[in-house]
């Protein structure tokens, strides 16, 4: 019996040198939080495995749509092109102004398949907390997010022109002009 206590009061006291030690350290402000001092190895395989299991916890039951109309594919591509490509960039863009100093640097979709579209739609809809990643879950309902989710899954095969005529077409949805 004094062995389970005396374990009790040696995790208890572990628990506290942890909680005054982490204390210590975010109230010191050595830890350099800005976007142009990148995260250490160790810090930085956390929050992808953070990001990685809480996005796929949470869009593991989603339930996916049609994808292959290609009207819809028309209007993701039109608001990827309004709201995307800044960041994210596109076929036959290779930069953008905004892109250098973000950190993490987001993904450039025009060079990646889309694996998992419950993820991609997740992503979209709730966006990912201090990467600059919107929660377009806010302004868009969620058939245009499947809708961008759709073009993202043929992004990657096409060539400049295809993108720009399929970004730049009107679309026949109701309240598009």
């Amino acid at each position: 019996m004094m062995g389970i206590a005396r374990l009790g009061l040696v995790a208890g006291a572990t628990l506290l040198v942890l909680a005054i030690g982490t204390a210590v350290f975010v109230g010191s402000g050595v830890y350099n939080i800005g976007a142009d001092d990148h995260h250490t190895r160790i810090v930085l395989a956390i929050i992808e495995q953070l990001r990685n299991r809480s996005i796929a916890v949470r869009a593991h039951g989603i339930e996916v749509p049609n994808l292959d109309d290609p009207k819809n594919i028309a209007v993701g591509a039109q608001h990827y092109a309004a709201l995307c490509i800044g960041c994210h960039l596109a076929p036959g863009v290779t930069k953008s102004d905004v892109r250098p100093g973000l950190y993490p640097h987001p993904p450039n979709l025009a060079q990646e398949d889309i694996h998992d579209v419950r993820r991609a739609f997740w992503t979209i809809k709730h966006g990912i907390k201090m990467s600059a990643m919107p929660a377009w879950g806010k302004s868009l309902d969620d058939a245009a997010i499947w809708n961008v989710v759709a073009f993202l899954q043929r992004m990657p095969g096409m060539t400049p022109e295809a993108y720009r005529q399929l970004s730049q077409a009107r679309s026949n949805q109701p309240g598009s002009e």
